[in-house]
């Protein structure tokens, strides 16, 4: 049996004219590159004579507590595009079918596709066609006969385009739950030589306006309740990795540069996918283990107190793809361990691999009671696959385990190994392209930080 949600070609047809048709099959297939696999954040009632609500609890590639697939139509305003970036598919050069949505056609869909439940909300991006104003404007065109017309009170998460002016920021901003602007590169050189008609001026300082506009209404709220929202799931952005030569650790500090200075809610990380045939790029995708590694060192420094310059240096500035960023950072601070599990305090307890938040909060509450043995760990729920090489209980390791280097790190690798969410994503991805990579234009150029003092 289909799953609730998913669609096929017999339940759209049925439902479009041929036309509207044939332009969602173009441009939800264009927007396959613009990460958005994340919850809503946000919650939306619904009002008399409206339809449709926000829900925190998730929407994007996610399940609600009944079972039911919750799921976004995630789609272009248009693929036209003026600007020609080397790594997007739907730049100026790039020989591709072209379609472009009116608004009445991307709100009329919208709302066709919510009534036969095969969504709950919206994630919309577009290349830009004759200026970032005018595509913006007809986005906020589309979104406000969603809120207007339709009374739409879903979740709306919407791509604002890089060079779009104040005024039209600010309109977005009060018309959707979520907005972004893709940093796209991780340097200013890479920027440059990938995509010539963006600045870094006209990506950060959106993102600069749309933090402001966010802690302002947070401030209009507490004395006017009803002062209308400003993006009020917050700010998210996107880098594509692999496209330029930038190593984990500039990646990683940039991104703690963006949390810390833009207070972002999430940086998402695109392994690059070759869509072209170009000397400034990699004729190979990058390998899906680096992106998965970078959102898991992304992780500790959102939830677990690290900062980048403890997960990775100048002296080593890739992740080691054999183990996940908590143990490679435990292996190379192994003066730090074994940890007391019954006397360190709860920041030092959370940075034993293997132990995350709700366990390290689950043993700090249990210990009052008794002290803690394994067998006490395991009937807490805590997993000790890794954890069990860096902790004692009641001043005792766990038995047969050694506090060796190389025997903790071989038996890491091999736990590695035989993970089975993790088969096959050292490969590289596919290519249609068998040429070598040419990054000579790009690896001659130092990578200067995009963040700096911006």
């Amino acid at each position: 049996m289909r799953p609730q949600g998913a669609l096929c070609d017999a339940d759209v047809k049925g439902v479009l004219s041929v036309t509207v048709y044939d332009k969602l099959k173009v441009l939800a297939d264009s927007a396959k590159y613009d990460v958005a696999c994340t919850s809503s954040g946000t919650s939306r009632k619904g009002t008399p004579g409206g339809i449709g609500n926000a829900v925190s609890y998730g929407l994007c590639h996610s399940f609600a507590a009944d079972g039911r697939c919750i799921s976004l139509l995630k789609v272009l305003m248009t693929n036209y595009c003026i600007n020609d970036c080397k790594y997007c598919g739907c730049r100026n050069s790039a020989d591709i079918e072209r379609a472009a949505f009116t608004p009445e056609e991307l709100a009329d869909l919208t709302i066709s596709f919510y009534r036969r439940n095969y969504i709950e909300g919206l994630f919309l991006s577009s290349g830009i066609i004759r200026s970032p104003d005018y595509t913006t404007e007809l986005m906020c065109r589309s979104i406000d006969l969603l809120r207007n017309k339709y009374q739409f009170n879903g979740y709306i998460h919407a791509k604002a385009i890089p060079g779009t002016s104040p005024e039209l920021i600010a309109r977005l901003g009060g018309l959707i739950d979520r907005m972004s602007v893709n940093i796209e590169l991780p340097s200013q050189s890479s920027l440059t030589a990938l995509a010539p008609q963006k600045t870094k001026e006209s990506i950060l300082n959106p993102m600069a306006q749309i933090r402001n506009s966010i802690e302002q209404n947070k401030e209009e709220l507490q004395i006017y309740r009803h002062t209308e929202k400003f993006a009020p799931a917050g700010q998210s952005t996107q880098m594509i990795i692999g496209a330029s030569p930038e190593t984990d650790y500039q990646i990683l500090k940039l991104s703690q540069g963006l949390y810390n200075k833009y207070h972002l809610k999430r940086v998402f990380y695109s392994a690059y996918i070759p869509v072209g045939d170009t000397r400034l790029l990699p004729s190979v995708g990058a390998p899906l283990l680096r992106e998965h590694r970078l959102y898991q060192a992304d992780w500790l420094l959102r939830f677990y107190g690290f900062s980048a310059e403890e997960i990775l240096n100048e002296n080593s500035p890739s992740l080691d793809v054999r183990l996940d960023p908590k143990c490679n950072w435990a292996m190379n601070n192994l003066h730090l361990f074994p940890v007391e599990i019954n006397t360190a305090d709860y920041e030092t307890i959370l940075r034993v691999p293997g132990i995350g938040v709700r366990s390290a909060r689950r043993i700090v509450t249990a210990r009052r009671a008794a002290q803690l043995d394994f067998d006490g760990l395991k009937k807490l729920g805590i997993v000790l696959k890794r954890a069990r090489y860096f902790i004692t209980c009641k001043g005792r390791a766990m038995p047969g385990i050694s506090f060796n280097e190389n025997v903790i790190y071989r038996n890491l690798v091999s736990d590695y190994r035989g993970d089975p969410k993790l088969v096959g994503m050292e490969q590289e991805q596919l290519s249609l392209f068998d040429d070598t990579p040419d990054l000579k234009l790009l690896s001659k150029v130092e990578t200067e930080p995009l963040l700096l003092e911006a």
